[in-house]
């Protein structure tokens, strides 16, 4: 048996950040004030109040179905749109809460318009007109209430926004302000992956709590208290300029490589992968990559994530149970995956100027991969290679033994133990179930029967997914 494949080199050194205790309930944020008339999207007149009410028309057969499937068409396209509608009411009245919440009340008006008016021939325009008129009468609101301080004496300072500086590669995008600010290194990582589904993936909070596994209230204040945190702590919604750019730029990638993750491999439940959350991750990637198309490591993300997804539908059989690298059936990897991921790669490439970042370096690893049609012509020296650059660029203990797996393949599993011996003592490594799923492969090859099932009991006893924990146990039975 061939070692079982680590999934994606993660950011930090373990599989999943440990998730805060939950808080005390935080108090719900102040509603909104309501917009007025002017700001709603035009409607109809009423018609002029007669003598006597006059009687409701019998509903038309049929008409229940066409408000259902009006009510789905909102719910669709506000799904679809809504990270841009957030985006764009953002910037109006920078602060990302309340763009959340005016776009919210723009739903609800197409919720109780669109049934009896019919859907708009532009349902996304539409959506994002009514939230911008409710940004606006806002900021009238607050502007009103600033000049009648200053008409009794209280005047406000007449602060100007600061100006922000020229840059050739500026971009002026509310997306990507959006992708910024919910990304933002003084939001926790938890806070940043629930803030950014929410907004940018169009999920819901229930929907968050399942793909992570976390108590819905948990995932409910992570929200809310990230939104208090970018406005208390005064977070510009904006894009970075200059060197800031490439150090939030980092923030924003591990984000969605974490969304990613947690997709390709769970870290705990009862399914080995989420493919939902690899479909987001990588929508995400995508939109970064046509927002920021000089940036070699957006689309050095982008590559590896088309190519470790090109693999999904071979990963698992028929239960659900993982299926190793070496069994996969690979005409059943994705070529369209793969070749937008050689595209990617090939973009990020020649848009590198120095030396390769982590992001482009895994993508070619993950090429090698794809270029094999069998597991045989895998050109492990090649990924040995590309791990020790990465090792060197990005050091971790889990990309060290990511390294071992390929050393193990080009030049043997006694090569491979030793390097695996040598990670045994990192604390990083302490609770991480592929490292004794690693070290009982190689044992298992070296004919070390009694030790390799120690490791891979132990392993199975680490691991949180019920389906891992069973192939490892299967592992550990293994006839010697």
């Amino acid at each position: 048996m061939t070692p079982q494949p680590t999934p994606v080199p993660q950011p930090d050194p373990v599989s999943q950040p440990p998730s805060d205790p939950a808080p005390a309930p935080a108090s719900h944020p102040a509603p909104v004030p309501q917009p007025d008339p002017v700001s709603q999207p035009p409607s109809d007149p009423a018609p002029a109040p007669a003598s006597q009410p006059a009687p409701p028309p019998p509903p038309r057969p049929g008409r229940a179905a066409e408000v259902v499937e009006t009510v789905e068409t909102v719910e669709t396209v506000f799904r679809m749109e809504s990270p841009r509608i957030i985006a764009a009411v953002a910037r109006v009245v920078r602060d990302v809460g309340i763009a959340e919440e005016l776009a919210q009340d723009a739903l609800v008006a197409a919720l109780e318009q669109w049934p009896r008016d019919g859907v708009p021939d532009n349902p996304g325009a539409w959506l994002m007109t009514a939230a911008r008129h409710r940004a606006v009468d806002l900021v009238r609101r607050r502007e009103n209430y600033a000049r009648k301080l200053a008409e009794i004496g209280r005047a406000l300072p007449d602060a100007a926004p600061a100006e922000e500086p020229a840059d050739p590669d500026d971009i002026d995008d509310d997306l990507l302000r959006l992708v910024f600010t919910a990304c933002h290194p003084v939001l926790s990582t938890e806070a940043r992956t629930a803030l950014t589904l929410r907004l940018l993936g169009g999920l819901t909070t229930t929907e968050i709590a399942r793909a992570f596994l976390v108590p819905e209230p948990t995932v409910a204040q992570r929200i809310v208290r990230a939104k208090r945190t970018l406005a208390t702590k005064n977070v510009a919604f904006e894009v970075p300029h200059g060197p800031d750019r490439e150090a939030r730029l980092g923030s924003v990638l591990d984000v969605i490589y974490l969304i990613f993750n947690e997709g390709y491999a769970a870290t705990a439940g009862d399914d080995w992968l989420r493919p939902s959350l690899c479909e987001d991750a990588l929508r995400l990637a995508r939109v970064l990559s046509a927002l920021m198309p000089k940036e070699p490591e957006v689309h050095g993300l982008t590559a590896l994530l088309e190519l470790q997804a090109s693999r999904t539908a071979a990963r698992t059989g028929p239960s659900g149970e993982p299926v190793l690298l070496k069994d996969q059936n690979r005409s059943r990897w994705n070529r369209m995956l793969i070749a937008r991921g050689i595209t990617a790669l090939g973009r990020a490439e020649a848009t590198s100027s120095g030396a390769p970042g982590p992001y482009l370096l895994q993508a070619a690893i993950a090429a090698c991969h794809a270029h094999a049609y069998t597991y045989e012509e895998t050109d492990w020296p090649r990924i040995a290679t590309l791990y020790g650059l990465l090792a060197a660029r990005s050091p971790s203990p889990v990309v060290e033994l990511n390294r071992a797996v390929a050393v193990s393949m080009s030049e043997g599993p006694a090569a491979a133990l030793v390097l695996v011996d040598a990670l045994t003592g990192d604390p990083a490594l302490r609770d991480y179930h592929l490292l004794p799923s690693v070290r009982g492969d190689l044992l298992a090859r070296l004919g070390r029967t009694a030790e390799a099932r120690a490791e891979f009991e132990r392993a199975a006893s680490l691991t949180r997914n019920e389906r891992e924990r069973d192939l490892l146990l299967r592992r550990a039975a293994e006839p010697s």
